[in-house]
């Protein structure tokens, strides 16, 4: 409930409170070139060919490159609102938690999911981009 409400909270502050902000001149990241591949991995690449496992392992895939355009974004521009930083800097560290989570789900219930580790690792790599331009400014 809480990541729910946490979600929408932010689908809201981007689209009602801060959407004076959108830069649409310096967007031109095209979404197509990430959905097109993750939706076709995660047909390939699947724990079971099922609708909902499909779905859930596009959703996995897509969060892991998530991150793209907003890097495109402040690699093209230079430079980020404070705003949007500190958000990219706490998605970054939620999912370090996840990675938390992972480890401590190995050890004490000896779950290993490949597909959710491969595609964090993915998302932990380009958020250490992220990371050190945040810690060097």
């Amino acid at each position: 409930v809480i990541y729910i409400a946490c979600a929408y909270a932010t689908v809201y502050l981007i689209y009602a409170k801060f959407k004076a902000t959108y830069d649409g001149n310096h967007d031109t990241f095209r979404v197509e070139f990430l959905v097109v591949p993750v939706g076709g991995l995660a047909f390939l690449v699947n724990h079971d060919f099922s609708p909902l496992e499909i779905l859930w392992t596009f959703s996995i895939y897509l969060e892991s490159v998530a991150i793209l355009p907003q890097l495109f974004m402040i690699s093209k521009t230079g430079e980020a609102e404070t705003i949007t930083t500190h958000y990219l800097f706490f998605l970054g560290l939620y999912r370090a938690l996840y990675l938390i989570n992972w480890i401590w789900r190995f050890y004490f219930e000896s779950f290993f999911d490949m597909i959710a580790i491969v595609a964090g690792i993915v998302q932990t790599i380009l958020y250490c981009d992220f990371f050190y331009l945040y810690v060097t400014k």
